[in-house]
């Protein structure tokens, strides 16, 4: 149970500084300031009970939201708008004091609740239906759970310590605007006004969330956490306990391993079932996958609200365009996180306003998530010409491979296809999708794709490059001096790197030479001295995919590749 808690844990605490959270940051803020008080009085926990109830509401609608709303034939958007009224009053109630009390009074005579306070956790369960976290391996396995029934204690144990985890920085800024409040004396002075514009913020926000229009902030905004999230779902000890929300279905999907570059053998794609609505299809009838044969097919697991998956489908779409003619087919498949996103006109609307063209399944029930042994959004499912899976994706990024991919498995379907040039990526993520910076020192490398262990050490590691570079990654070889900031050539000390980009950077220290080798020309030798510093490895005149190699001195630090 430790480790489940443990596991819920830092799944929150990730989802907790992620771009999902920014549109509660400033509601937070200003809510920890409403229940103020004087400097030397008690300590102020209108915080704490916000957040309190964010936990409670989160955790129970979460798991039996979907539950309580059949039981009691309300529609699958209720709790949300109980959340958006919820939190259009309190800003009401900031901006005119009289409402502000005639809202809290029903909850005056409730127990250990006062006249200061007595509505802030309420005003938490309102927020916690409105708290959508991005998509993540533990919050598949609660939505999984929640929406089949499989309700245990190991699925409550790791809902509430998600849920906690995710709530920890809310909880930091709504004591800082408490602890503003109280000591900033021009707050104090001017309170007043302060109040009006936290009730004025929180209607802007209220309307905000109510249209969706956050969602084009989260988007704009690097998924910084994305690649813990990954590490997190690709962690062996996190797949074995989260092994339950999965289920025995289609075990021999798991011959394939999520993010790999080559594709593999996978077992028979499972068919797409227990679906209560097509879009894009004629008259919406269902697109069976057996008469799809001789067809390269990629299903797409993805939830509308869900801002990791709105990032993914412009590819989805530029492939769609590129490649349907050659024999393409991307299938849908809309499994929804949270039970508004069950709403068929919700999900019309998200693929009208996304430009989707292709068929979409309303997967409601997670019947055909559960049996695809899916823990993702987003996720992708490659499926040759004969009905074998090939290749699975979680998360965002990786397009080149992904493409890469579904081009190879076209052209052994039709070896005489002709098929157009790669989607442009730049056209697509508008020029955002290079190859991110790579760090290769241990603490915050991520793109390391090669044998050898990346720990850190005080003596050399030895290391072997790998024939075939995936995309976007680099592999080590020779003898290196593994820190947690670089790593530390000592003898045969190589790295090859696989990028996408027009100019390549990299950050060198000490004193030697560093040898760039690229197929088809000469190589460059650049010298090194002294401190960190940047040196170009490549500049060519437009973006493309390259692989070089690099080959050090003794006694070079390697820090980070970047990329323009």
């Amino acid at each position: 149970m430790t480790t489940l808690a443990l596991i819920g844990l830092i799944g929150g605490l990730i989802t907790g500084v992620s771009p999902c959270v920014l549109p509660m940051l400033p509601i937070i803020f200003f809510a920890g300031t409403g229940g103020a008080v004087p400097v030397g009085k008690r300590r102020d926990v209108r915080p704490a009970k916000i957040i309190a109830g964010i936990v409670v509401s989160f955790s129970v609608f979460t798991l039996t939201g979907s539950v309580i709303l059949s039981a009691l034939g309300l529609p699958d958007s209720f709790l949300r708008w109980i959340g958006l009224t919820v939190l259009g009053l309190v800003g009401l109630g900031l901006i005119f004091p009289a409402l502000g009390h005639l809202i809290e009074r029903p909850f005056y005579r409730l127990p250990k609740l006062n006249r200061q306070d007595g509505g802030a956790f309420v005003l938490g369960l309102g927020l916690g239906t409105l708290y959508v976290p991005c998509a993540g391996p533990v919050l598949a396995a609660i939505t999984v759970a929640g929406a089949t029934g499989h309700i245990g204690w190991r699925t409550v144990v790791l809902t509430v310590s998600f849920a906690i985890g995710a709530a920890l920085p809310l909880l930091i800024f709504a004591s800082a605007g408490s602890r503003i409040s109280q000591r900033v004396k021009a707050y104090r002075d001017r309170a007043r006004g302060f109040r009006i514009a936290g009730g004025v913020v929180m209607l802007a926000l209220a309307v905000a969330l109510a249209f969706n229009l956050t969602d084009v902030l989260q988007r704009a905004l690097p998924s910084y956490t994305s690649g813990l999230e990954q590490k997190v779902a690709e962690n062996k000890t996190v797949q074995g306990a989260l092994a339950p929300a999965i289920g025995d279905a289609s075990t021999e999907l798991s011959k394939c391993t999520p993010g790999a570059a080559e594709l593999a053998e996978c077992g028979p794609a499972p068919a797409i079932q227990g679906t209560q609505k097509w879009f894009n299809t004629p008259d919406g009838q269902p697109v069976e996958l057996s008469r799809l044969r001789g067809k390269v097919v990629l299903i797409d697991f993805w939830a509308y609200s869900c801002i990791n998956c709105q990032r993914a489908t412009p590819y989805l779409v530029a492939w769609d365009k590129a490649y349907r003619a050659a024999g393409l087919e991307i299938i849908g498949v809309h499994s929804p996180e949270f039970a508004f996103e069950k709403d068929a006109g919700n999900v019309a609307a998200a693929i009208r306003s996304a430009g989707i063209r292709y068929p979409v399944a309303q997967d409601n029930n997670l019947a055909t998530w559960t049996a695809y042994r899916n823990q993702y959004w987003p996720a992708k499912y490659l499926i040759d010409a004969n009905g074998v899976v090939r290749s699975i994706k979680f998360g965002e990024g990786s397009y080149g491979q992904t493409e890469n991919q579904l081009r190879q498995l076209l052209t052994a379907a039709n070896p005489g296809v002709r098929l157009p040039a790669p989607v442009a990526v730049q056209a697509v993520a508008a020029g955002k999708d290079l190859t991110p910076e790579t760090y290769l020192g241990y603490s915050r490398s991520r793109n390391f794709k090669g044998t050898g262990s990346l720990a850190p050490r005080k003596t050399p590691t030895a290391f072997s490059l790998n024939a075939y570079q995936p995309d976007d990654t680099y592999s080590l070889d020779g003898r290196w001096i593994v820190g947690t900031q670089n790593v530390t050539a000592t003898s045969g000390s190589q790295t090859r790197l696989n990028y996408r980009a027009a100019k390549v950077y990299h950050v060198l220290s000490g004193h030697g030479t560093v040898t760039i080798s690229a197929p088809g020309q000469a190589d460059r030798r650049i010298v090194v001295t002294g401190t960190p510093n940047a040196y170009q490895i490549v500049d060519n005149p437009t973006v493309e995919r390259g692989t070089i190699t690099l080959t050090y001195s003794a006694g070079i630090s390697a820090y980070t590749f970047s990329f323009g």
